[in-house]
């Protein structure tokens, strides 16, 4: 996994992030198989709200997103995402945070969280922080800053 990440990336950053996290409760890990080959892999970790919002609501932050570069544009990254959007509402997930394109993710009904009255904690601009609500209406109680795990800011 860390190597599939290095390639995606070109750089550690992110493949130790992952490594840093994978003992974490409530993280989950998808990847992508091709031909017996590990092509693309996807990570959600748990976020936090510092301000308003249920205690038992679960929120998770997906970062990263890696796809083999010979094997980008493709579709793999939208099928791990999707399916594992899926699983993650299947497992009690009530959102799931995301900082990236907002065209690339507004396909898959990510909006942006300043709209439900949530803010990244990271100097980021607004447009590029999003949010999907898996469960109807989970952030409906939930306002503030969104705090990632203190692994992040490693990246």
């Amino acid at each position: 996994m860390h190597d599939l990440n290095v390639a995606a990336f070109g750089r550690d950053n992110e493949a130790d992030l992952v490594d840093k996290l994978r003992g974490v409760a409530s993280t989950f890990s998808f990847v992508a198989v091709r031909s017996d080959r590990l092509v693309g892999h996807i990570f959600f970790s748990p976020v936090k709200i510092a301000s308003e919002c249920p205690p038992d609501l679960i929120i998770l932050g997906l970062a990263p997103v890696a796809v083999l570069p010979n094997y980008q544009r493709q579709g793999i990254g939208s099928v791990l995402i999707r399916y594992s959007l899926q699983e993650c509402t299947r497992c009690g997930v009530g959102a799931v945070v995301v900082l990236g394109s907002p065209t690339y993710y507004s396909r898959f009904g990510f909006v942006s969280a300043k709209a439900k009255g949530l803010s990244c904690e990271y100097a980021v601009p607004d447009e590029a922080f999003m949010v999907l609500e898996l469960a109807s209406n989970a952030l409906v109680a939930c306002s503030g800053i969104v705090k990632y795990r203190s692994e992040f800011g490693t990246v």
